[in-house]
């Protein structure tokens, strides 16, 4: 069937007996688009399309116009991820769970909010290790973990085993050695990702942080760094650790059905 089929064309499909009745359920649910008043389309049907929640980004938003997504996504869906919060909106979301009805967890470190009316989704075999260079990187690592884990994943974590000492990070790799891809992140230089690919047989997804100071700094010399790498890694833009998450979150799933 046409990857970007009309709803006519599934219908077509299934009257034709190409596609099943299920398939058919799910095509027509990823093509869901809920309106929220006139500030929002809320894509109901990404995680059956693109196997990952509609997550909501805090950062930009008026606190009414955040508010009233998030209630409308935990309505259609039961569960939404907000990334990006500010200290003071974690106030807002749980003034608004109580008003309607759901839960919000709070990760204050990732500044990520889990809105839910429902438990968090089944794990589905997929592993990912997140190694970070130092602790100041952390926060970025976190938010990284939060949306893996919010599609299915299990996490193991590794914190500050950075090039500074190096000697650190060889016993640490044991204990993430069960991994289905790596997300390393690391500011300042960015070395790490490149020394961690040089030594597993699994994919590496770099994470440059904005630590660091002066000339390049605030990530960006990390960023070259990790684009440059003699290593074979991929690498996502500065502090997008929900970029690192899902793309991991998506190797690791396919890795675990082979």
């Amino acid at each position: 069937m046409n990857p970007h089929a009309t709803l006519s064309d599934i219908l077509k499909s299934f009257q034709s007996g190409e596609i099943s009745l299920r398939d058919a359920e799910m095509a027509i649910h990823g093509m869901e688009i809920e309106e929220i008043g006139e500030i929002a389309h809320f894509d109901a049907g990404r995680h059956i399309r693109c196997g990952m929640p509609e997550v909501v980004l805090s950062e930009g938003k008026e606190v009414g116009h955040l508010v009233s997504i998030v209630n409308r996504v935990v309505e259609t869906s039961g569960r939404c991820v907000v990334t990006r919060v500010a200290a003071e909106r974690f106030d807002a979301l749980r003034e608004a769970g109580r008003e309607n009805g759901y839960a919000v967890e709070e990760n204050r470190n990732a500044r990520i909010a889990i809105a839910s009316r429902v438990p968090p989704p089944e794990k589905n075999h997929g592993v990912v290790g997140i190694i970070t260079a130092g602790t100041s990187d952390i926060a970025v690592a976190e938010e990284a973990r939060v949306i893996a884990e919010e599609m299915g994943c299990t996490v193991h974590m590794i914190h500050d085993v950075g090039a500074a000492g190096i000697h650190r990070l060889f016993p640490a790799l044991g204990r993430v050695q069960d991994a289905d891809v790596y997300i390393v992140v690391a500011g300042r230089e960015g070395t790490l990702p490149t020394v961690v690919a040089g030594l597993v047989d699994r994919p590496v997804i770099g994470v440059p942080v904005s630590t660091g100071y002066g000339y390049m700094g605030q990530g960006e010399a990390a960023l070259a760094s990790m684009l440059q790498s003699c290593a074979v890694i991929a690498v996502v833009n500065i502090d997008a650790g929900f970029t690192a998450g899902a793309f991991a979150a998506q190797i690791a799933r396919g890795s675990s059905k082979q």
